[in-house]
């Protein structure tokens, strides 16, 4: 599964600060995560403070 960002992300950058592959970027006013890079590997989940990053089917 494939993570992607939901509205309780504060743009804090942690996510994108910690993501091995570089899959994460500031959208419009959060960040966003490219399906196509991430891993699925859950870095960017265990790190927000938010529990924003969540998992999504592909």
């Amino acid at each position: 599964m494939k993570y992607r960002i939901n509205d309780n992300c504060i743009a804090c950058g942690a996510c994108e600060m910690n993501c091995p592959v570089g899959a994460i970027s500031m959208g419009d006013g959060k960040y966003e995560i490219d399906p196509d890079k991430c891993i699925a590997c859950g870095t960017c989940a265990s790190v927000c403070p938010m529990g924003a990053p969540e998992e999504v089917e592909e």
